[in-house]
């Protein structure tokens, strides 16, 4: 009877993380305009309509429709429609095409959500799950997760590249936070122990936990703000070659970048697009918008450099972290011990781990108990639209 009336409460536990998960998508969702919905101005950015459908499609494909049995398929298009990059689940829609998908419609698409939500919370109910199942799901739940982060990232892009740069909320979407420079954390040479550990949800390529050896640093305990980084562009940090890798030098020249992403100098004044509209900069907040090139060109020219993934890691208890994505000087490569999942599950990390930069911390806009400190995060190096900052290390 104990038992029975424990999995009752881990099932009860599991439908109401899920509710809550699944309606916080669409909460974020929630003041865009029916236009809004479906643009897609760079082939980085997925319209939110997508990001809708393509979270759903994840429970409908990997948990219902193999076990649930009578389990009817919504839409057998769909498959076609909302699959990312799951090479195993069959052919999908070119991402550099899903701003031209006018069908399905919204509408169409928050039916879609409704049907697959009403069809798992009865298959949860059923008690259906066993460990695999559960690992599934915990799986699915932080894969939209990450989706609702990149839901504020791809709005952010499409309402700021808008001539009119409407603002998404009237009201402050995150906490404003001023970055005041405080000094560096000593760390001492020694063996460090890197990677997840212990109880809770991981993602595999936070895997095998192992140690590395680390000389002597000091890490800086703030973020670089955005007065700091104005030093960077009228010291002429954007003019110099001397600051760049070649890659980054060539970023430059062909983008003929002067600043990070969403700045424009207006009537002799800087400002930039934020989700509550054009705005002054303000001269305390941590920078943001920054890639890699642009983080490891600003480290060169302060004399430093940025840390890698393990020296950050290693040092992350003795500063507050959370507010950027902080870029690292590590590629994204596979730890020690590493092992990739058998079939499409296996595609959802390892498939990626080649010329991409790891980013190391959470943002303002990854939803709450979605962030820890073997968090692996990662980049192409010319990247702007997440929300990337900078840490120094000397």
């Amino acid at each position: 009877m104990k038992e029975l009336e424990l999995l009752k409460i881990n099932t009860e536990s599991l439908l109401e993380q899920y509710k809550n998960i699944r309606a916080h998508s669409e909460e974020i969702c929630r003041p865009l305009e029916i236009e809004d919905y479906v643009v897609q101005p760079i082939v980085d950015v997925s319209p939110p309509k997508w990001h809708l459908g393509h979270t759903t499609w994840f429970f409908e494909t990997f948990i219902l429709m193999p076990n649930f049995d009578g389990y009817k398929e919504y839409n057998s298009q769909y498959n076609f429609v909302f699959n990312s990059y799951y090479e195993t689940v069959g052919a999908r829609v070119v991402r550099t095409d899903r701003g031209n998908l006018s069908r399905p419609s919204v509408a169409n698409v928050y039916s879609y959500r409704a049907y697959v939500d009403q069809q798992m919370e009865v298959f949860l109910q059923e008690g259906n799950l066993d460990e695999k199942l559960l690992s599934l799901l915990e799986l699915g739940l932080n894969h939209e997760q990450q989706h609702q982060e990149l839901l504020y990232y791809d709005i952010k892009y499409i309402l700021g590249h808008n001539p009119l740069f409407p603002a998404y909320s009237t009201k402050a979407v995150f906490e404003k936070k001023e970055i005041q420079n405080s000094g560096f954390i000593s760390m001492k040479e020694g063996v460090y122990e890197i990677g997840f550990e212990g109880e809770g949800f991981s993602f595999d390529n936070e895997s095998a936990r192992h140690k590395t050896y680390l000389e002597a640093y000091e890490i800086s305990s703030t973020l670089v703000n955005n007065s700091d980084y104005l030093c960077f562009i009228e010291d002429g940090g954007y003019s110099d070659f001397r600051y760049w890798h070649s890659d980054g030098w060539e970023w430059v020249k062909q983008e003929n970048a002067r600043a990070p992403l969403y700045w424009h100098f207006i009537d002799e004044k800087w400002m930039n697009y934020t989700l509550n509209g054009l705005q002054e900069i303000d001269p305390s907040a941590a920078v943001c918008h920054i890639n890699f090139y642009e983080a490891s060109a600003y480290a060169a020219w302060k004399g430093m450099r940025l840390p890698t993934e393990a020296e950050w890691e290693a040092a992350s208890d003795f500063f507050d972290w959370g507010e950027r994505w902080e870029w690292t000087g590590s590629a994204y490569l596979p730890y020690p011990g590493y092992k990739k999942e058998p079939g499409a599950i296996g595609e959802y990390n390892g498939k990626f781990m080649i010329n991409l930069m790891v980013l190391r911390g959470a943002s303002d806009a990854t939803p709450e108990n979605h962030s820890r400190k073997t968090y692996r995060n990662f980049f192409h190096p010319r990247l702007q639209w997440q929300f990337g900052g900078i840490r120094l290390v000397k």
